[in-house]
């Protein structure tokens, strides 16, 4: 039998990872321009945010309820799969 997955830590620990990845990219960005067409990208779908130290803030707190709702989520739904295999 499988272990059940924790939806809370899945999603906490998804949501920093997120937030932390877009914050720094967005940093390393700032100074060497790598990165730049991701984050155009992203911020094409994130409102507020843009690449610049202010924005790297705002990336990190989209990231981190991105990251944390999406792993939540599939938490969640295998929770539910194994629930209705049995």
């Amino acid at each position: 039998m499988a272990e059940k997955l924790n939806a809370k830590n899945l999603g906490l620990a998804g949501g920093t990872l997120w937030g932390v990845t877009i914050f720094a990219t967005t940093l390393v960005s700032l100074g060497t321009g790598l990165g730049n067409q991701f984050l155009l990208t992203y911020g094409s779908l994130h409102p507020g945010y843009s690449i610049s130290v202010v924005g790297s803030v705002v990336g990190l707190a989209y990231g981190f309820i991105c990251g944390f709702v999406g792993l939540y989520v599939l938490a969640w739904l295998y929770n539910w799969f194994e629930r209705t295999r049995r």
